[in-house]
């Protein structure tokens, strides 16, 4: 066991209050025989200690490791682990899985004498005002979950490099829309512009010019807007070096091990809604900020006060309807009201959801989809003319999206199993177009009863355990007729004559 320089520093100063080495090493926790050693030298430990030239046993690898270190040459970047199961299976029985360290302390010595230089970094001095870098950073880590259910999604993390003030808002992918509403609520959130905004090379801000530019990137225009509207210079890390980014990068995670802790504190990861996770991440990054609180004032003199208006938060496409009833906004297709077939529409895309405009008037939301999914088809824009057109079902390019909840799949297995397909077809459709025209939920309700008594789901036994919704019909007074009024209004009309 190697003893600790501060040990032995006790001890000396023990021994020279009360001149006794028992007593002085009892003291600093030392061995007698050992104490005794290092008074009689007078030094400590790590001024005692020498560097050992000579093995104490003979190198395991001396007879192969030739052959290594020419594949090593060849290939630096080849790690240790996949050159020595190499070499177990070039020579099976010589070696063992236990000498794996041994193996890989020996690359890291002759990487270190006879290896290519390692790249070098150079670290930066930052300028207070100057530079703002953005990065979109992974949270399925942490386990969120909105009313129990994941929530997968990613925060666009902005970081001031000299003060490390950060903002950082939710988003779902690493789109322009993302950057804006991030970059947008970083700034107004500070009230002042860093000369600077720094980014990596994500489609969201860049771009290949051809594909002979393999190493070379340009801005995209609409990102080059938002950067002059902000009177922020745009500026990009090289393809391949993120390690440019490192501040931001390093606390991106900083922020999770933070964010993290809250969680253990608060005692759960889930919340009630998005708004609500949103909120907590507020408070979150607030109380971070305040430590930082004495840089960022020293930084907020060197930076222009933020005096633009806040750009819009979406973007906007026009889309037709087509025959089918639905639009598609980037590749993504979604149902609206049968009634805007053949019409324009307008449909404006957050970050999580879309809205869709007519002339200027709200016509429906619906939720942002992630690509692979496709489709967002909502039944009951199309109930009413597939009851019609029953036959249309079977084959229908997105019958899938006609199952609301598992129950509704369950019911139609059913029926399915029980008679015909046309019948099944038929049925399911007036099912589904009841829960369109009165409560879906409770609708579910009755075919998890009929489903705990293991019936078959009829349309009839369905409307027997759910009626609908009776309209409510006002009660009208009898009119009744004065004619003394009418007599008062001639009268009023001769004294006027």
């Amino acid at each position: 066991m190697i003893t600790p320089d501060r040990k032995v520093r006790k001890l000396m100063s023990e021994y020279q209050k009360t001149g006794k080495l028992s007593k002085a090493a009892l003291r600093a926790d030392l061995d007698a025989k050992t104490a005794r050693k290092y008074i009689r030298a007078g030094k400590l430990p790590s001024q005692m200690r020498t560097d050992r030239t000579w093995r104490t046993r003979e190198d395991p690898f001396s007879r192969h490791w030739p052959e290594c270190a020419e594949i090593l040459t060849d290939i630096p970047e080849l790690e240790g682990m996949f050159l020595f199961e190499w070499l177990c299976e070039q020579y099976p029985g010589e070696y063992q899985e236990g000498q794996l360290r041994t193996f890989q302390r020996r690359i890291r010595e002759w990487k270190a004498q006879q290896g290519p230089d390692k790249e070098v970094f150079f670290p930066q001095k930052h300028h207070p005002g100057k530079r703002m870098s953005t990065d979109c950073t992974h949270m399925e880590e942490l386990g969120i979950t909105i009313n129990g259910e994941p929530y997968n999604h990613l925060l666009c993390h902005c970081v001031l490099t000299y003060s490390n003030w950060e903002w950082a808002t939710i988003c779902r992918s690493e789109s322009l829309l993302a950057l804006r509403s991030g970059i947008q609520a970083a700034l107004f959130q500070l009230g002042h512009v860093p000369r600077e905004h720094w980014t990596d090379n994500s489609s969201a801000a860049t771009h290949r010019p051809g594909k002979e530019a393999e190493n070379s990137r340009q801005f995209n225009d609409n990102y080059k807007d938002l950067m002059a509207h902000f009177d922020m210079l745009p500026r990009t890390i090289q393809v391949g070096a993120p390690q440019e980014n490192g501040d931001v990068e390093s606390l991106n995670g900083a922020l999770k091990r933070r964010i993290r802790q809250y969680l253990l504190l608060r005692g759960s990861r889930d919340f009630a809604s998005v708004e609500d996770y949103r909120f907590f991440l507020g408070q979150v990054l607030r109380k971070a900020n305040e430590k930082r609180s004495q840089r960022l004032t020293e930084e907020l003199e060197h930076m222009p006060k933020l005096r633009v208006s806040r750009l819009a938060e979406y973007i906007e496409y026009r889309c037709r309807v087509m025959s089918w009833g639905t639009i598609t906004v980037d590749r993504r297709i979604y149902s609206v009201p049968a009634r805007l077939i053949g019409e324009k529409v307008q449909v404006r895309r957050y970050e999580e959801h879309i809205e869709v405009f007519f002339n200027g008037v709200f016509q429906l939301t619906a939720p942002w989809i992630p690509r692979d999914q496709g489709q967002c088809v909502n039944y009951r824009h199309l109930i009413g003319w597939l009851i019609r057109k029953p036959g249309a079902f079977s084959n229908y390019r997105f019958k899938s999206s006609l199952f609301p909840t598992e129950e509704f799949r369950w019911a139609y297995d059913a029926l399915s199993n029980a008679v015909s397909e046309r019948t099944a077809n038929r049925e399911y459709l007036q099912i589904l177009h009841h829960a369109a025209r009165n409560m879906e939920c409770e609708v579910v309700k009755a075919l998890q009863k009929i489903r705990r008594m293991q019936e078959i789901p009829r349309l009839d036994r369905i409307l027997d355990l759910n009626p609908g919704l009776k309209p409510d019909h006002p009660t009208i007074k009898p009119l009744l007729v004065n004619l003394s009024e009418y007599d008062q209004l001639i009268y009023n009309e001769r004294i006027a004559v």
